[in-house]
């Protein structure tokens, strides 16, 4: 998988709508992404580091591009080994937080707080659709730093963020004050989805739009683990129970065996295991993801 870095008329693009958050380049082994004025390397070899650093540094030169600072951070088969972004140029006195924007909307960006800094790049399509829709009454499941919940706000919805990170969840607080968006309409649940999906629907709460963006493994404070391959589909029959008609499930995971087609295997089956009806939705490509990258997402527009 190779994608050469990105052409200075799609640069020029992302500055007239409002962006500075995507990726640059993408190799088999790595890829460079920019948040603001800072830049993320992730590489899975450190020849690779090295290549990216120095075609980062020429294509910087030749379209003009200005950056701050460079973080790298490696990328390990096991996600339990996952460390934060190590700050490799730039002044190692400044404070290692910014700012990113997408469409006009601001997210804090942190690189020292964990493998991810903050904003989910290959989600950005998504976070359109869910400004396209507008909609009244958001669930964010697996919310972390809340962009959902903050497109969806910037529309007029009232949310609910569900995490087991309440670190994550307070991050998340901080981009609707970014966005001078009141969290007087939205909530902030830390605990595990599985259980609050349950406890909703007892109290007849429904929703109009659903994202299920789960990760691919967790383990919750009580030793539960949660592994997307298995229950993902539990999940989202249980999600079904507090969809309102006429409404959207965002269903997306970076899991490598499931794309596209098994995630639509699969809801098929829980639509008929729920009897519900639905359409499907695919996002529109990312220009600056090559074919196969990130995440695999489809939406299920429920009649």
């Amino acid at each position: 998988m190779t994608f050469a870095w990105i052409e200075p008329a799609l640069l020029r693009d992302f500055q007239a709508e409002g962006t500075d958050a995507h990726r640059l380049c993408t190799l088999e082994d790595g890829w460079v992404e920019r948040f603001g004025r800072d830049i993320l390397v992730s590489f899975k070899r450190v020849l690779t580091r090295e290549r990216l650093l120095t075609e980062l540094q020429s294509w910087a030169d030749s379209v003009g591009f200005r950056f701050r600072r460079i973080f790298a951070r490696f990328v390990p088969r096991k996600s339990e080994e996952r460390e934060p972004p190590h700050l490799i140029f730039g002044d190692p006195g400044e404070n290692l937080q910014t700012i990113a924007t997408e469409r006009h909307l601001k997210f804090g960006i942190d690189f020292r707080t964990g493998y991810s800094p903050g904003l989910f790049l290959d989600q950005r399509e998504n976070r359109r659709y869910v400004r396209h829709i507008a909609p009244r009454r958001l669930l964010n499941c697996f919310a972390y730093t809340c962009s959902f919940s903050v497109s969806a706000a910037s529309r007029g919805a009232s949310t609910l963020n569900i995490d087991l990170s309440k670190k994550s969840l307070e991050r998340g607080r901080e981009n609707f004050v970014l966005n001078s968006l009141p969290t007087l309409d939205h909530r902030f649940i830390a605990d595990d989805v599985r259980a609050v999906l349950p406890r909703l629907a007892r109290k007849g709460e429904k929703f109009d739009v659903i994202i299920l963006d789960p990760p691919t493994f967790s383990r919750s404070p009580g030793g539960k683990t949660f592994q997307v391959e298995h229950d993902f589909e539990k999940l989202l029959i249980d999600a079904l129970e507090v969809v309102e008609r006429d409404s959207h499930v965002l269903l997306s995971t970076n899991c490598s065996t499931l794309r596209e087609h098994a995630l639509e295997v699969m809801a098929r089956y829980c639509l008929k295991a729920t009897r519900r009806a639905a359409t499907f939705h695919r996002p529109s490509q990312l220009p600056d993801f090559p074919p196969g990258a990130g995440a695999s997402s489809i939406w299920l527009a429920l009649r």
